[in-house]
Order: structure tokens, then sequence, then C-alpha cells
């Protein structure tokens, strides 16, 4: 199948120049970007007024707890977890995980998101259900044994009967990530094995690492060491890690990070709404950290629009800072593309020939977009999810003229509410 996307302004470039331009889909990659492209195609769709932009890259979410938004809200991250998420998380059932799923997966198409990085239970169900909606995700089982043995054991043999769920789908677009909880609820055991294991089989790990203050001062009281020392110390850390959060860093932490190549994910609406502190996104980013942006949960956000999280990730560090020029526009819009991709392996991220044809269609005809003196600053500072128009992944239309095709939309809202009677 091919798709032509005619008349549009698009972001064109890992450079991000803005040009009036024609874009040629072929297959599931971006074949040409040029003006008064002639060649036929199945589908053609009038971008006239509108942005073609790269596809956002969720680089840390939990999908499924949309189910939870909005129900422990205004707590610390330990109370929130411990006492309210926790508790519900328990009565989950691979039923309901799916229908959180879906609920993601419906909030992040219509927002633009073209690949996400999940961490969460029951992943073979949301395996199904991202093969389903069309998006490209990463999905990890998340591994937390707390220093029981017995339980280090089933973790593992968990995350390894989903990865081999994953692998049976044969589908380039789902792919299983080794997702170790934190240095705070797994043991050395485990996170040594999870190490082991990716390395044997090829695989990315993701972890939540340096969330919070409390975190730090239990692991500096269990290990004498911060959390970052501590997995470089027992040879955890590589370019296949990617760690979320990442607040609590000391200048000892961020060199090891440069030096092991480890990609960084910035949560800014989570950690402010936990108030879990401000990652030192400039020290990182001076160091050569590849640094993504992610939404975490939508139970601690309480969304997954990506356009919003570049927002909030472009104003906290320049009131944090006191710096207008820190976290400037095309610095967060490149964390939420091309630093992505970079840190997942794949040629994404950006519109060029030769690369995956994942992009979003911004409708720029609204009053709160118009005039269009500068199409990145709009995109960070003035845009929404609810602007995006069309969504593109893999080379396959999931949302055309705000239209899901892939999912029932009606269908998936109303077993939402159903969902949460039950568990209620």
């Amino acid at each position: 199948m091919s798709i032509l996307i005619r008349n549009g302004r698009v972001i064109y470039g890992e450079n991000f120049e803005v040009v009036e331009a024609d874009v040629l889909i072929e297959g599931k990659g971006i074949a040409k970007v040029a003006k008064g492209i002639n060649e036929s195609a199945d589908t053609v769709i009038d971008a006239k007024g509108r942005i073609v932009s790269p596809a956002f890259i969720n680089l840390h979410t939990h999908s499924p707890m949309g189910l939870f938004r909005g129900l422990a809200d205004d707590l610390p991250l330990m109370d929130w977890l411990q006492n309210h998420i926790w508790p519900r998380e328990a009565k989950l059932t691979r039923e309901y995980t799916k229908v959180g799923a879906y609920l993601g997966a419906l909030e992040m198409i219509k927002s633009g998101t073209g690949t996400f990085l999940d961490m969460y239970f029951f992943m073979d169900g949301v395996a199904e259900v991202t093969l389903e909606s069309g998006l490209r995700g990463y999905l990890s089982y998340g591994m937390i044994d707390l220093g029981d043995p017995e339980k280090t054991g089933k973790e593992i043999r968990e995350a390894l009967r989903t990865m081999e769920f994953i692998e049976k789908l044969n589908s380039d677009r789902v792919h299983f990530v080794f997702g170790p909880h934190a240095p705070y609820t797994c043991s050395i055991a485990l996170l040594k094995e999870v190490r082991r294991l990716a390395s044997e089989h090829n695989k990315l790990i993701t972890i939540h690492v340096s969330e919070t203050m409390a975190e730090i001062g239990q692991i500096t009281e269990r290990y004498g060491k911060s959390p970052v020392v501590l997995l470089d110390d027992i040879g955890f850390l590589g370019r296949d890690v990617i760690i979320a959060h990442g607040v609590w860093l000391d200048s000892r932490d961020i060199q090891i990070l440069a030096r092991e190549g480890v990609t960084v994910v910035h949560n800014p609406g989570s950690n402010m709404k936990l108030a879990s502190g401000v990652m030192p996104l400039q020290k990182l980013l001076n160091a050569g950290v590849n640094v993504g942006l992610g939404t975490d949960g939508a139970a601690s956000n309480n969304n997954l629009d990506m356009l919003e999280e570049m927002k909030l990730a472009a104003l906290l560090h320049k009131v944090h800072n006191l710096d207008p020029t820190v976290a400037d526009a095309k610095t967060v819009f490149r964390m939420a593309t091309l630093n992505g991709a970079r840190a997942l392996g794949i040629k994404a991220g950006a519109i060029k020939e030769g690369y995956l044809a994942d992009l979003a269609i911004i409708d720029f005809n609204k009053p709160h977009l118009r005039p269009v003196n500068s199409v990145i600053s709009h995109l960070v500072y003035s845009a929404n999810g609810n602007d995006v128009e069309t969504t593109i992944v893999d080379g396959k239309v999931l949302m055309l003229d705000g239209e899901v095709l892939t999912l029932d939309e009606e269908k998936i809202l109303d077993k939402v509410e159903k969902t949460i009677e039950k568990l209620a």
C-alpha cells in the first residue's frame, strides 16, 4: 500500500526544517519527500493548512493505568503507590488490563503517538491490543521480587513467558523488553539475571531509577551508594538500558550514564504531580546523555498527551533554572521524537527518505495555532493532543480526520466504564 500526503508543511529531517512538500509512503517506509510529487498512490491525504510531523515516541508509560485516572490524586509517590495503586492493581485480571490497554492505545493514537515503551502486568494481553491497534509497542513485564528468592524465580519465569508470547506474534511492531521495576523493589539477584538474559536474547531493559528522595535514602541505607552507582557496580548498565525518571542524579551518576550510553526518560508531568523533584536535564544533555520524553502512566499524569508533555518539560526547566533559554522548543521536540527512536534502536522520529512511516498530521487551522510564526514553537507551547487529525504508523493510517480506524472508540469507552464498576 502507498500513501501520498499532499500540500502540507513538513517537519523534514533530523534538524526539523519546516518545508512545503509532499510525502510519499510506500509500504512501511517514507519513499520520497519533495514538492509536487505526481506519483499515484492508493491513499491520498490533503494536508493543506496542516503540519506533517514525526509521530511522537512515548518512552515511558504504563498504558493500562488509565483505568486509575483520577482515583488517587494529590499524594506523594510512596503513599500513592503503596496505599492506593498497588492494592487496586492486585485486583486486576488479564481481561481488565486489556481494557485499560485499549483505552491507552486509543488515547495515544488520537494524540499523535506512534510508538510507546510500556511496563505493566499481563503484557501478553497488552501485546494483543498493540497488534490490533496498529501502534508500535515495546512491552515489558514489571518485575518485583522485594528480595524474596522464591518470587525472583517466579518473576523471571513470567518475563520469559511474556517474551515467548510476544515473539510468537511475529510482528515487527510489537517487541519485548525486560522490565525490572526499580532497584528498591528488585533484588541484586534479579537485576543480575535480567542483565544476563537481556544480553543473551539481545533485548532492551527499562527500569525506574532515582525517581524520589525516598528511593535514594532506601538504596543508600541498604547498599551505601546511589542507585546508579549500584547498577554500575553490578554491570547492569549499557546502551540497551533505558532508565525512567532520573530525577535525583548527582554529577557522578551523570558521568556514569554518559560513559555507558544509557538513555534517561524525562517524565515532567508525573514528577511534578507527585512532587518527586526536577531532573537535571541540562546537565544530562551537556554530558551527552540521550534524553527521551515520556508521560508515565495516566494515573500520575493524568494523560498520555505527548504534546502537552513537551510544554511541561520546556516550562519546568526554564523556571527551575531561572533561564528562558534552556529546554528550548527544538530540544524538547527532539526528545519526543528522534531521541526516543535512538533509545529503541529504530530508524524513526524524523520525516526523511528511508525512515519508518510514523507520522502525525496536525490541524493548524485553529485560533490558538495562528499566526504560524514558528511551527516547532507552536507544537511545543500552543498545541495539544486534540489538534492531531491523522496518525500513521508503519505506513498504515490508524486515524484519519479524527476518526480512529483500527479500534472501536465507542465500544472501548463503554467497556472502560463497566470495568471500573466491577473493580469498585
